[in-house]
């Protein structure tokens, strides 16, 4: 079947009002999400040296709920038992997060944060929180606010 060339550039027709919304929204996030990569690598060298960047957010997750089951955490992140064993495994012997019985089942373990763990992620994080609060100066708290709470809402759908 022969297509005549002007057709096809109908189906690349400029996008609709919603549509022009949507395309904007892909490569706002999409340059959001590559600067975020960038910036998870930086935050886990700060943390240790050797720390891969996807491990990072196994620290924070821990900094924030504090002792977590193996299971929680693959989960969480979206990865398998074996891949989260390997990255526990990694960050045990950076001496930043330890194993322990969970006291409402003996027979698991719960992952915590060490003290130096502790330590290393509550100063990233801080450097990080402060860098925020440079960049975003000029904007209005409840703006700051108001991206939180979007960006809570983005997470939350995106996680379904």
């Amino acid at each position: 079947m022969h297509e005549d060339a002007n057709d096809g550039g109908a189906a690349r027709a400029t996008p609709s009002g919603a549509d022009q919304e949507f395309l904007s929204l892909e490569r706002e996030l999409t340059v959001l999400l590559r600067r975020a990569r960038a910036s998870q690598a930086e935050m886990a060298r700060e943390v240790h040296p050797d720390l891969e960047s996807s491990a990072y957010g196994l620290l924070i997750r821990l900094d924030e709920l504090g002792g977590q089951r193996a299971t929680e955490l693959a989960a969480y992140i979206g990865v398998g038992k074996a891949t989260m064993s390997r990255q526990l495994r990694a960050l045990e012997e950076l001496g930043l997060v330890a194993r322990e019985p969970d006291p409402a089942d003996g027979r698991a373990w719960l992952v915590t944060l060490t003290e130096e763990g502790s330590r290393r992620v509550g100063t990233v994080r801080e450097a990080r929180r402060a860098r925020y609060v440079r960049q975003l100066a000029h904007w209005d708290r409840r703006e700051v606010s108001e991206l939180a709470r979007l960006l809570h809402e983005l997470n939350g759908v995106m996680a379904r």
